[in-house]
């Protein structure tokens, strides 16, 4: 349907204007208004959802519009598309069923014999996908846990064509310089691919720093909400769009129209939502860089990270945005004890939604990759990964601050007045009261 299109009511003619052409409006405006065009004939100013799988025909091979199949193509999927195209500053978008759908398709857009260079650190089913699935079609992966400084000795002549970023990466939220590997990657003709979901096109926007494809699990924070799995990938190249359209039907990982819709709905907020959540990741990420129970914070935002300079050139008005991770003293069991002693955190896989999640990524979004190469990028089995949403923060500090207490500092009491109880409720260290102990030496 055209944004420009008109009908003739009771009242005449209404006309719809063109809604936000990209280069005059800021962000929250074109997250609004972008791919949602009023309908000509209601004058309703949210699209409807088109459950129809298949469109009427004038004559044979004449659709009556631009629709023939929704596998092929769809208004819900393609006013979402032209809703990301814009957030992220790109000519073209495509969405998927799902993020690794997204990564399933670029992937196979490679001949076989092609080699793929990767960050050591990419999320479990990106790592999955890579050694188990590429490999099947004869594509080669090699993971480098420092690709700006070597990526140019990774570069095998006329066989590498692709090379994959997670910045930040998952779980230990470590960030690539996108114009310095772009810059190395286009001198030998190579695809740069930068994995945006953890940020979201509010935070960044790789395609402005070199990269070729930005891709996205909209699951993430573009739907926002925990209710939509899909993905997407945006970029600027025609010939892109030719082999990748192609793709997307012919393999047919598309996205219902409802999906599609619901994710439309939940992108006009992202810059709402990305703003608090990068807001209160600060304060907790500040508030366990200050806990004696805690080992060590990954957190972009935080001028101790050793990229956060790279932080402060790639993020808009410097956010770290909603993700963090932490080490806890205790191990394993302590990591374990923290994700299931919190009271508004939840412990769950994912990300990015409206509420806060923890996850323990070595037995849970990561397991599924070996222990000697995961902690070779650092995620140990101390490792805690936070989501967090858009609660009020000083709640979300509140909550960090009680879980920590309970995983780190309640075993060690357990275990002092186990081994040195006095008969009137006195340890070695101080009084048991209410399960906690007072004026501990911990």
């Amino acid at each position: 349907m055209s944004p420009s299109a008109t009908t003739n009511g009771t009242k005449g003619s209404i006309e719809t204007p063109p809604r936000a052409p990209s280069p005059v409006h800021n962000f929250g405006t074109l997250a609004v208004h972008a791919g949602s065009p009023h309908d000509p004939s209601t004058g309703a100013v949210i699209e409807a959802i088109s459950l129809s799988t298949t469109f009427a025909q004038t004559g044979v091979g004449k659709p009556i519009g631009a629709y023939e199949y929704t596998r092929s193509s769809n208004p819900n999927r393609e006013n979402f598309e032209t809703a990301v195209a814009a957030l992220e500053k790109a000519k073209y978008a495509l969405a998927f069923a799902s993020g690794s759908a997204s990564t399933a398709v670029i992937l196979q857009s490679l001949a076989a014999g092609s080699h793929v260079i990767s960050v050591s650190d990419v999320y479990g089913g990106t790592h999955r996908y890579f050694t188990q699935v590429a490999t099947a079609h004869g594509v080669q992966v090699t993971f480098t846990p420092s690709i700006e400084l070597d990526v140019a000795s990774q570069i095998r002549p006329n066989e590498t064509k692709l090379i994959w970023i997670e910045t930040p990466s998952n779980p230990t939220l470590k960030l690539v310089d996108i114009r310095a590997v772009a810059t190395v990657a286009h001198q030998h003709g190579i695809m740069v691919v930068v994995d945006n979901t953890f940020l979201s096109p509010y935070i960044q926007n790789p395609l402005d720093h070199g990269a070729d494809i930005v891709v996205h699990s909209v699951t993430k924070y573009i739907n926002g909400h925990s209710d939509v799995l899909m993905g997407a990938c945006a970029f600027n190249s025609p010939e892109l769009k030719q082999r990748l359209t192609f793709l997307q039907n012919a393999i047919g990982a598309v996205p219902s129209a409802f999906d599609s819709w619901l994710a439309h709905r939940g992108l006009k907020t992202l810059h709402l939502r990305a703003r608090e959540a990068s807001h209160n990741a600060h304060l907790i990420a500040t508030t366990l860089s200050t806990s004696p129970h805690v080992l060590l914070v990954n957190y972009p935002g935080l001028p101790s990270h050793p990229h956060h300079a790279i932080h402060l050139k790639q993020h808009r008005n410097g956010m770290g945005g909603g993700m963090l991770s932490f080490r806890i003293n205790g191990g394993k069991e302590a990591a374990e004890r923290f994700c299931q002693t919190t009271q508004i955190f939840v412990l769950a896989e994912s990300l990015g939604g409206v509420e806060s999640l923890c996850e323990v990524p070595s037995s849970m979004t990561h397991a599924g990759i070996p222990k000697e190469a995961r902690e070779k990028v650092g995620v140990w089995d101390d490792l805690v990964r936070l989501s967090c949403g858009v609660e009020d923060g000083e709640d979300l500090k509140r909550d960090v601050l009680q879980a920590l207490e309970r995983a780190v500092v309640w075993p060690k009491v357990n275990g002092m007045i186990k081994s040195g109880e006095h008969a009137n409720g006195e340890t070695a260290n101080g009084a048991v009261k209410d399960g906690k102990l007072v004026n501990r030496a911990v």
